[in-house]
């Protein structure tokens, strides 16, 4: 699953990730959030903070200022 589209844009799953931490969740609670697989959640969180949209403090994760601006 691509995050991130090429043009640099954010896929719709990411897009939905991205509106779930708005405030500090774990991976379960994006899961439950969101409805999407866990694995699915994992792998975008990795795609997301590589791409600087998304940041991890303490196994919580929350939304870059990056990430705001891509999801407007």
């Amino acid at each position: 699953m691509a995050c991130v589209n090429p043009d640099g844009t954010v896929s719709e799953s990411a897009t939905a990730i991205l509106k779930a931490i708005q405030s500090p969740l774990t991976p379960e609670q994006i899961a439950q959030a969101t409805s999407l697989p866990l694995f699915r959640i994992r792998s975008g969180l990795r795609e997301m903070m590589e791409a600087e949209l998304a940041v991890e403090r303490e196994g919580y994760f929350e939304i870059s200022s990056s990430g705001k601006v891509k999801i407007g």
